[in-house]
């Protein structure tokens, strides 16, 4: 082993993420001096480092392979990582910096846990699908994640992060003549090093290290005087004492390779919090941030925010409030013997003190400013497919701001810049970046011109949209693309969903190649359910045609085509069909009628004939006539007279009970409310029930429950209100004086009296 020139080569062992390490770095550099920075990450990404000034983090380098762009690995940088400092320090002073980790081209080649897909950290070596680790290997790994976790540990610290603060940013406080804690990190992390010496080395990290060396190297041979090295504390014994130049060489020799492209991404503290599944992830980024930010007296100003925060939520909480949770933290990190309060000190006197003991309220304020999830940003400049710029052009136009937080956005579709953003989520989702969710469970007004949305940007979609740069070079002519290439091999739903989403999207260059796909779809598509399950969505996108400013005649025109065809083949559809296969066709029944009633016109009058011609077939299921009968009955083609003939010959002792009950499960599926406004129909189905002798009831039971137990529960007590009265011979309606409770009637009477301004007992006597 050949050791460096430490005066000329300074190596900063850090612990990633940390505003401990980073400020310890920016300390160092400024004492030191450098004329040239190498930084742990992908050498591909040195033609990047000119960025650095106009990103605003939390970003990521990304690097990836151009023509698979899922194969990707992340390296991402907050306000308070070393590296970030390292990168800002250089291009302040214009100082040399490159990067010196193995290149992602080899990393990506290899596809292991750390270089695809995940979002890991520069310092994370991953492990793929190694076997399972005995305790010594599981520690050996672990002290290569995070040796400063180990050195905390060994001190008696449950937090690296506060064992770096006690050890290092408190040594560092002590004057400005204070000496650099690097130099005895790197002897801890030899140590720790030689411990584990017996433990098969990583090989992975043996090669990272190795190209480290050649990179440091190459450097010094170029003639920089003054080198600083910010690495993985890991990393630094490796980096000051040097094997044999061939060594290194045997090592990267033969090394896979592919083509691999780097940009600058933004990023989010949630992905940089150890709880996303970030291997070198923190357990507080917004916590982290706040010290490395804060000017001065990080406690008073991050227990005043979260004053705040509770002020903002109504709550009663005062300057007074402030200065008391600021006394307790410090008291507590005083018992604790810690110089300052930390994390938990502050989590308790947000809860004793600001929330006066609600650990509710106190968790959800501090859990969000843990956290502080925000977004970072980057420059025009930055490398981007033709897509994704694209896609930049249009936020800005449409003024949509990509946030990291979930936000709901309700549109309305006649305005035409809310109709356009409609179209850009929409044509999003087509290419598979999920910007924009629908929010189903949204209130819905008249029509078809509201939408609702819950937004939310992630790291993840850059590389969706990288990936879906292969359709096209704008977001319109990538989703058409998509559009036609999903109609391959398509069944005739899905087929039908496609025609949905090209209108949605306003893609009228590809929904004439979708349309003639759905209807040759069509032509050949003999199997009824699928039939059924095809008209929805198309009877739904002839509506949007107002709307959207698309043709809908054609769809229109479809959708009676395939309505035809329905009902032409319903009845045969109908025999012979288990329960399972019945439920189904209920629920087709169903979705088929409101598209019928979309269309309208002849379309419906020719889908409640065919309902008619089959809902008195006794070859049908009981759950399938039952609800025919109800939909006819709703709409006004079966009078009351014939509904109440048909439900008692349903009902009769001639009909099998389980066929009975299932009728009435079709009948009534979906509301109970019939039940409640028509005695008549109640009074048929308690005479039938009350006649089955013991067995049949039992038979029964398990399908009324079934019916009735899907009720909402003021349905299902009314109905029994109801069956009660006609238990006594009359309706609830009838019931008489005797019937009420007087002393639960008395509060109600007692405010009528005093909203009408009558004494109670002139009220009383009136008889109401």
């Amino acid at each position: 082993m050949a050791r460096v020139d430490t005066d000329r080569v300074h190596v900063l062992g850090v612990r990633h993420h940390g505003p401990g390490s980073a400020r310890a770095v920016r300390a160092a550099l400024e004492e030191i001096g450098p004329d040239a920075v190498l930084i742990e990450g992908p050498p591909e990404a040195d033609g990047l480092t000119g960025l650095v000034g106009e990103l605003e983090p939390p970003v990521s380098l990304l690097a990836y392979v151009p023509d698979a762009p899922a194969r990707a690995a992340y390296w991402p940088f907050a306000s308070f990582s070393p590296e970030w400092v390292a990168l800002r320090y250089a291009a302040e002073h214009g100082t040399e910096v490159r990067f010196c980790d193995l290149p992602a081209a080899h990393t990506l080649a290899e596809g292991d846990a750390a270089g695809a897909g995940g979002p890991e950290g520069p310092d994370t070596p991953g492990r793929g699908d190694a076997p399972e680790e005995d305790e010594a290997s599981a520690a050996a790994r672990r002290s290569r994640v995070d040796p400063l976790g180990v050195l905390a540990e060994a001190a008696g610290y449950d937090d690296p992060e506060r064992w770096w603060d006690d050890v290092v940013e408190q040594r560092g406080a002590a004057g400005a003549d204070a000496p650099s804690p690097f130099p005895a990190i790197a002897e801890a992390m030899a140590a720790v090093r030689a411990e584990l010496a017996p433990e098969p080395e990583d090989e992975r990290e043996a090669r990272r290290e190795a190209h480290m060396r050649k990179v440091l190297r190459a450097t010094m041979r170029a003639g920089y005087a003054r080198i600083a090295v910010v690495c993985g504390a890991w990393h630094a014994p490796a980096l000051l004492d040097h094997p044999r130049v061939a060594d290194d060489n045997a090592l990267l020799r033969g090394l896979p390779k592919v083509k691999a492209a780097a940009t600058w991404i933004p990023w989010t503290h949630g992905r940089l919090a150890a709880a996303s599944g970030y291997r070198a992830g923190v357990r507080s980024p917004g916590w982290y941030h706040h010290l490395f930010t804060a000017p001065d007296r990080p406690v008073e100003r991050w227990l005043a925010e979260a004053a705040e925060r509770l002020r903002a939520e109504d709550q009663p909480v005062s300057s007074a409030h402030v200065i008391e949770a600021v006394r307790l933290s410090d008291s507590l990190a005083a018992l604790r013997g810690r110089p300052l309060p930390g994390l938990d000190e502050l989590a308790e006197a947000t809860s004793a003190v600001l929330c006066e003991g609600s650990e509710l309220r106190a968790d959800l304020v501090h859990r969000s400013m843990v956290i502080g999830e925000r977004l970072g940003t980057v420059p025009e400049a930055t490398p981007m497919v033709p897509l994704q710029r694209d896609l930049v052009a249009q936020q800005r136009r449409l003024r949509l701001k990509p946030e990291a937080v979930e936000r709901d956005l309700d549109l309305d579709l006649r305005e035409e810049r809310v109709r356009q953003r409609s179209v850009l989520l929409h044509r999003l989702r087509l290419i598979g970046v999920d910007w924009g969710t629908p929010r189903g469970d949204a209130p819905r007004s008249r029509g078809t011109f509201r939408e609702s949305w819950t937004l939310r940007w992630t790291p993840e979609l850059d590389i969706a949209l990288i990936e879906a740069a292969r359709w096209g070079t704008d977001v319109a002519s990538a989703a058409g693309a998509r559009a036609l290439d999903l109609t391959r091999g398509a069944d005739l739903p899905r087929l039908t969903r496609i025609t949905e989403q090209c209108l949605l999207a306003d893609l009228p260059d590809a929904i004439g190649d979708v349309l003639a796909a759905l209807a040759a779809g069509a032509a050949e598509d003999t199997d009824i359910e699928h039939l059924m399950a095809a008209l929805p969505p198309l009877a739904r996108s002839a509506r949007y045609g107002d709307v959207r400013r698309l043709d809908s005649e054609a769809l229109r025109r479809v959708a009676e085509q395939l309505l035809a065809r329905v009902c032409a083949g319903l009845g045969p559809a109908l025999s012979g069909l288990g329960d399972d296969a019945a439920g189904r066709m209920v629920r087709g029944v169903d979705d088929v009628h409101a598209a019928a009633v979309l269309l309208g016109g002849v379309a419906e009058r020719e889908w409640a004939d065919a309902l008619a011609g089959v809902a008195g077939r006794e070859d049908i299921p009981g759950r399938v006539g039952g609800r025919a009968h109800r939909i006819l009955y709703d709409a006004g083609r079966l009078a009351d007279t014939e509904l109440a003939a048909r439900l008692a010959k349903a009902t009769s002792r001639a009909v099998p009970p389980e066929r009975a009950a299932a009728w009435i499960e079709g009948f009534l599926s979906g509301s109970g409310l019939l039940l409640v406004h028509d005695t008549a129909l109640l009074s048929l189905i308690d005479r039938w029930l009350t006649g089955l002798g013991e067995q049949a009831f039992t038979e029964v039971l398990p399908l009324l429950r079934r019916t009735f137990g899907a009720f909402p529960a003021a349905e299902r007590r009314s109905i029994g209100e109801r069956a009660r009265g006609l238990g006594r011979g009359r309706s609830t309606a009838e019931a008489t004086p005797d019937d009420i409770d007087t002393a639960r009637a008395a509060p109600a009477v007692a405010t009528v009296a005093t909203l009408l301004g009558l004494p109670e007992k002139a009220l009383a006597r009136t008889g109401h």
